[in-house]
């Protein structure tokens, strides 16, 4: 385990990654390369890892530099991780980070990538494959892939092949090779995990069933197929510790994120249907305290007319903390904004920003708005052109660089699902937007020069998801 942030011999580790979250805030490179995961829709050909050049000084800057296809068809590359992060900086002699860990929604299947030997030209160097992971494990439908301090890497899962639900966490050792599971404990949902080691603590989420999300979006099912609850687990024990239900304002929660402090006890996850954000925390200072789960963001469902519903949800897809435990960034993908949270007061946030990127809800659109927009946004606001293209979709997966200036974004969710909701975004092909960022005082401003069009790919249109950077980035690395 890492010595504290105080400690003499934090600035003096060898290991990946960086000391502290302000070290790297403040210390870090600017990002050079991103990795971005491409899905093919129709599975036609295979997903492939976009190498995309944001060197200002480089010639290829803002280009797609290389294209790493995988070796099958139908993965559906959805998220990733490293083999190696800030996590194991204290340890001199912990791995390098060298291979962004993919696993794959639809197949199973996960991916080490190797970024290290080339960067930009990036080659598929270990696999672990589905018919392994399931016969170890029962295993599939893989989410979130990170690092532990102990030198495994840890995957969740939200079901077996079967596609009945189930959440686990996936074990696998530097080079891909099957451990086993995490805990014997399970979840009824899987999706997305955290931990902070210092405070003994995990939590997870739980998204819904895979034979439900997997054919799209049905309301119908939402009861009976999808969760409401986190789970606090005891990290050391690899034990259950507590759920904390957050009923029906906390429907299908995704993504989990902690304050980036090690000793900090503050965390959020955003709920997609419900459209809100939860802040968690132990109850009291005792150190087998409750946790509790507190609603700090509440955003209406818009009432529309144009829709299959009277009713639109924003659908928070993503959230995001930057590195200096200042802004939480939310991202609306149905509704089309991006909101920017001031959490210097963690169980208070505050918007401090807004910006529009799309989404369903703008001038010119067929649904017409009734009321329910942002108190900030009294009109439907007009949609964006950037360098002479007209955005499709809403914003999904966010990124932000480590000084905090420059939030990236794409727009594709999950295949069956942008079929069913943005048709064109499917035809049309994904892209990647920058978003200038006032790291101190919030504020944000999209750049209407700057976009990486995914509809002009050679072999047809994708559709692009999370990103990283080859040296980590706000969502990838925790320390501890």
């Amino acid at each position: 385990m890492a010595p504290p942030e105080s400690s003499p011999n934090a600035c003096c580790a060898k290991g990946p990654g960086f000391a502290t979250p302000l070290d790297a805030y403040k210390n870090g490179p600017r990002e050079k390369l991103l990795y971005v995961p491409c899905v093919v829709p129709d599975h036609s050909r295979p997903d492939y890892i976009a190498t995309i050049d944001v060197d200002p000084e480089s010639p290829s800057y803002q280009q797609v530099i290389h294209r790493l296809p995988m070796p099958h068809l139908g993965d559906e590359l959805h998220h990733s991780g490293w083999n190696s992060c800030s996590s194991c900086h204290a340890d001199p002699a912990a791995p390098k980070r060298k291979l962004l860990v993919l696993p794959a929604l639809a197949s199973g299947r996960v991916y080490g990538v190797d970024t290290l030997t080339d960067p930009r030209a990036p080659r598929v160097a270990a696999v672990a494959e589905p018919a392994d992971i399931q016969a170890a494990t029962g295993l599939s439908y893989l989410h979130t892939s990170h690092c532990a301090p102990d030198g495994s890497i840890m995957v969740s899962a939200m079901g077996d092949k079967e596609g009945a639900a189930r959440g686990s966490f996936l074990l696998l050792t530097q080079d891909l090779k099957v451990k086993g599971v995490w805990s014997s404990d399970e979840t009824p949902y899987g999706y997305d995990f955290w931990y902070q080691p210092r405070l003994n603590v995990m939590v997870s989420s739980g998204w819904g069933a895979p034979k439900a999300f997997s054919k799209g979006f049905n309301p119908a099912e939402v009861a009976e197929q999808y969760g409401s609850s986190l789970w606090v687990w005891d990290w050391s024990e690899r034990k259950i510790r507590q759920r904390l239900d957050l009923g029906d304002k906390g429907l299908l929660p995704l993504e989990v994120r902690f304050l980036h402090d090690p000793a900090s006890p503050h965390g959020y996850v955003g709920a997609a249907l419900s459209s809100n954000v939860f802040h968690f925390a132990p109850s009291g200072p005792a150190a087998d305290a409750p946790w509790a789960a507190k609603l700090v963001l509440e955003q209406p469902w818009t009432k529309v007319e144009g829709w299959v519903l009277p009713e639109l949800p924003p659908c928070i897809t993503d959230i995001l903390i930057s590195l200096n435990d200042k802004f939480l960034y939310v991202s609306n993908w149905l509704r089309g904004d991006i909101v920017q949270l001031d959490i210097s007061d963690p169980a208070h946030p505050k918007v401090a920003g807004r910006v529009w990127v799309g989404g369903l809800v703008h001038a010119g659109s067929p649904l017409k708005v009734v009321s329910g927009l942002p108190e900030d946004t009294p009109e439907q606001p007009v949609l964006p052109t950037v360098a002479g293209v007209t955005l499709r979709g809403g914003p999904q997966m966010l990124q932000l660089s480590l000084d905090g200036r420059r939030l990236y974004v794409t727009n594709s969710l999950y295949s069956p699902w942008d079929k069913q909701f943005y048709p064109s975004l499917v035809e049309g092909g994904s892209h990647l937007l920058k978003i200038d960022v006032d790291p101190e005082n919030g504020g944000m401003t999209l750049d209407t020069n700057w976009i990486v069009d995914f509809g002009k790919e050679p072999d047809g249109p994708v559709l692009a998801h999370e990103v990283r950077y080859p040296g980590g980035d706000c969502s990838s690395d925790i320390w501890i």
